[in-house]
């Protein structure tokens, strides 16, 4: 059987936002940052590599100078969620924490949200492979991204998800339950058990990725093992509020917080009094100093990790700068006369700042060994093939330091990543963990796109947990052959890690973009050194997947409905009404989602950039396209902002209300076509508006032939630029609508239009969305007020209808059958009924963003698309 010849790759989607409080960084804005990691996209060549006909499906080929543009994606995708929720300014830390209490402080609608997704999420389901799936790469059940993990010796494990929460497992991983529910922050960057059993939580998620939130400060748990968190539990004060914790650090009576806005220190026996300020390189740029507003504060004080020396804990090693490279990039001690910059007897790890970024520190339990990664800013500018400098050991923090691996050596250690045309720490500013086994200080395990393994300091290296399985020799698409030849691997793309044991044995706990993963500390190796014996821990009991979108039809052949969404790094999940295993039909990022109502297996899956797939059984295949092109049975049918780069990473994409076949998708252009899930290339889309030079649709609705479409341009805050255009699906009739520069009292402010909800029963009646934050706390010309504006003339002229609704940023909406309205946010749901001004919310959901609201096709049921807690649905009757 002939190499797979095309595959999603995962290495994907990774701005920072945030819960209690937003600073976004997105890295083209960042002083010395990129629109990439390399700074360019290459879209022409993802386009090229992407594009297939049945029948000719070109491989990824790396020797074209595929220059890594699917991290320049990451990057990419973190300018735009950013720019969502701060443009057209800077928005002040704490935004997030009122917007919270005010969302709790509303009444509440009847009825509760049903876990839809409550089951385990197969990625190598072998009912779908079909050309565009990532199913057999040896992923297994997956979940939503997880960036911090910890484990104790009693059989307890920790998993901290990028937004649903904290979860424990006292089976050694598995069974597993959610802890933290009751705080304002679902985002986690980092967990830690300390010498006393007490868990530790540093919430607000520290990768700098599109979809990360920032924090409500660090939080305390006495009895892990059977306590949960609680707003009780914060230690200290706020000073943590807004912030993310990317490493907990321990010495001398103190925990050690490195985060977004400098180091931190505070008592680990008194956990009431405020945290200390340790170190913070550009302290005019933290809230109330003299530079807090300005556009580059949010670079000027990251820090990365602490390396506390046991032997002496007042010899402290500070890990500070920012990813893409600033002047104050570097390590930092403590002297007599404050902290110093070290320049010189590092050894082999560099000081200077162009090559000091995202750095991870770990030691042995008894001390003797120290060990480190370091990410290049200058690499990660200059060289397509990496931006990890290195991995280093050191018998003391303070060195001198040895390379002990660069990017080539792991390469060469039975590596996945050159058969998808990248090379080890292609991301290393997004993945990094690093750990030591606490019975041998010369064992050690790190990841950055992959998981690699050392047990001799660093002399030999092996891939235990490979990118995927695909181009290995042990490899066949046939679910048959697949059993007992390639073993299962991990997912792609690590955050956490931690050592722990579970019925006497020692384990290694990872976490990463497709959940928790375990193996035993010293486990068995094929030939190649790829592990032999990873488990899965994402049973179903976790559900922290990461959705931007959901569908719903009926399921064609059972009872019920298919339920289908778009998700962060795992594709595109669909669940049918009899499975016990949600099955994943295409792969990589899932953005947009159209689904006939009345068909579920009708479904049109957006990739990123108005990539755009069409299958009409739901993707169902056996992999025989393997040998029989014309067996495939998905279908490329992108439009053409998708090869120029005209389009947003997560593009708009909707079916009108009153004829599934006709759709609309959003880019520079407006682009249609006429022919439904029938569709079978990208060449049937007509374009019927350009927007104009340097604008892109953020969102797109059409009923009965009627469109409007959403636009920015310029996106960020230098120059922010919003607008909305209507006309008809045939061509006719297009304009921009006039509306105030500056978003003036009781018009449409100017900041990102995050979509449209259109009355079923009238065209000319519809709704807009707005993101981000009031003027209150944006600093930005044109900010505004309000989130929810109606229009009852075709969009002509706008009315705030927001009226006691939390600000917080408002991502989608749809009317009810009854004339209601349904509202999405950052923070959850919340209802207006009919013939009432009042907001309520709707059920209970901790504080996580959803992103989309979808109806049955009886319209009875409401679904949502919470990114960090799966797909929820209640019923509409319960809305009031």
């Amino acid at each position: 059987m002939p190499a797979p010849t095309r595959r999603r790759r995962w290495l994907t989607i990774c701005a920072i936002t945030a819960t209690a409080g937003l600073v976004a960084i997105p890295a083209s804005a960042a002083p010395g940052g990129h629109g990439g990691p390399f700074g360019v996209r290459a879209l022409d060549r993802l386009a090229a590599q992407r594009e297939h006909t049945v029948g000719a499906a070109p491989r990824l080929k790396p020797e074209d100078g595929d220059d890594g543009n699917e991290a320049d994606e990451i990057a990419e995708g973190a300018d735009q969620y950013a720019e969502a929720r701060t443009a057209p300014g800077v928005v002040a830390p704490g935004a997030y924490g009122a917007a919270w209490r005010s969302l709790n402080d509303l009444k509440r609608t009847k009825g509760s949200w049903r876990h839809v997704t409550g089951l385990a999420y197969d990625s190598d389901d072998p009912r779908y492979r079909d050309i565009d799936s990532n199913s057999s790469g040896g992923s297994g059940e997956v979940t939503g991204r997880m960036a911090a993990m910890a484990a104790d010796d009693d059989g307890y494990v920790y998993a901290g998800s990028a937004g649903g929460g904290v979860w424990r497992s006292r089976t050694g991983g598995g069974h597993w339950r959610s802890i933290s529910d009751r705080l304002p922050s679902q985002s986690t960057g980092a967990l830690a058990v300390d010498g006393a059993g007490r868990l530790w939580l540093g919430t607000g998620e520290a990768n700098t990725n599109a979809d990360a939130y920032l924090g409500s400060g660090v939080y305390v748990l006495s009895d892990p093992h059977h306590g949960a968190f609680s707003a009780r539990s914060r230690v200290g004060g706020d000073e943590l509020e807004s912030t993310t914790v990317r490493q907990l650090r321990f010495g001398g009576g103190k925990v050690w917080a490195a985060t977004s806005e400098g180091v931190w220190s505070h008592s680990t026996k008194n956990l009431r009094g405020h945290w200390k300020l340790e170190f913070a390189p550009n302290p005019d740029y933290l809230p109330g100093g003299s530079k807090a507003t300005d556009a580059h504060a949010a670079y000027k004080n990251i820090t990365n990790d602490i390396a506390v020396d046991p032997k002496n804990p007042s010899r402290v090693i500070l890990a500070v700068g920012w990813r893409s490279g600033d002047d104050y990039n570097g390590f930092y001690t403590r002297t007599a006369g404050g902290w110093r910059r070290i320049t010189s007897g590092f050894g082999e790890l560099p000081t200077d700042a162009g090559n000091v970024g995202t750095v991870t520190f770990a030691r042995s339990a008894d001390g003797s060994r120290y060990y480190a990664i370091d990410q290049s800013p200058e690499q990660m500018a200059t060289n397509p093939d990496s931006g990890l400098q290195g991995i280093y050991r050191a018998a003391s923090p303070f060195g001198p330091w040895t390379r002990i691996a660069d990017y080539k050596q792991l390469a060469a250690d039975g590596s996945a990543l050159t058969t998808a045309g990248y090379m080890p720490g292609v991301q290393a500013w997004y993945n990094q963990f690093l750990t030591v086994d606490p019975a041998d200080p010369e064992h050690v395990y790190a990841g950055l796109e992959e998981v690699y393994e050392t047990k001799d300091g660093g002399a030999s290296w092996s891939t235990v947990g490979p990118y995927w399985n695909f181009n290995f020799p042990c490899w066949s698409i046939d679910p048959a052959r697949q059993s007992g030849s390639c073993s299962q691997t991990t997912h792609s793309d690590q955050h956490g890690v931690a050592i722990g044991r579970y019925h006497g044995r020692s384990y290694v706990y990872v976490g990463n973009d497709g959940g928790a993963y375990r193996r035993p500390v010293r486990g068995s190796q094929d030939s190649s050194g790829h592990a032999t014996d990873w488990a899965s821990l994402n049973d179903g009991t976790i559900d922290t997947l990461q959705y931007y979108s959901v569908g719903v039809g009926k399921d064609p052949d059972h009872h019920g409905v298919a339920v289908t969404g778009g998700l962060q790094d795992n594709g595109q999940s669909i669940l049918r009404s009899d499975d016990k295993v949600m099955g994943s039909d295409f792969g990589g990022d899932g953005g947009d989602t159209l689904t006939d109502p009345a068909n579920g297996c009708n479904l049109a899956e957006e990739y990123v950039y108005l990539a755009v797939q069409v299958t009409q059984n739901c993707a169902v295949n056996d992999g025989s396209w393997m040998t029989d092109p014309a067996k495939a049975t998905s279908y490329n049918v992108a439009p053409a902002d998708n090869a120029t780069g005209e389009a947003r990473f997560i593009a708009p994409l909707a079916a009108d209300l009153r004829n599934s076949a006709t759709w609309i998708a959003g880019g520079r252009h407006i682009w249609v076509q006429d022919h439904g899930y029938a569709i079978r290339s990208g060449s049937e889309w007509r374009s019927v508006y350009d927007l104009g030079a340097g604008r892109t649709a953020t969102a797109v609705a059409a009923s009965g032939g009627k469109v409007y479409a959403a636009w920015c341009g310029p996106c960020n805050e230098d120059g922010f630029a919003r607008g909305i255009a209507v006309g008809n699906a045939d061509g006719t009739g297009w304009h921009d609508i006039s509306l105030p520069a500056t978003g003036a009292d009781g018009t449409v402010p100017n900041r990102y239009l995050s979509g449209f909800a259109v009355d079923p029963k009238n065209a000319e009646h519809v709704f807009l969305t707005v993101n981000g934050f009031s003027r209150h706390w944006t600093e930005g010309p044109g900010a505004g007020a309000g989130h929810v504006f109606e229009s009852t003339d075709g969009g002509t002229t706008w009315k705030d209808v927001s009226a006691n609704l939390p600000d917080v940023p408002a991502d989608s909406a749809v009317v009810t059958p009854n004339g209601g309205l349904v509202l999405a946010t950052d923070l959850g749901v919340v209802h207006r009924a009919p013939g009432h001004s009042e907001w309520r919310r709707v059920g209970s959901l901790p504080a996580v963003a959803v992103l989309q609201l979808k109806l049955s096709p009886d319209g009875g049921t409401l679904y949502a698309a919470t990114h960090g807690r799966g797909i929820q649905a209640i019923g509409v009757r319960d809305l009031g």
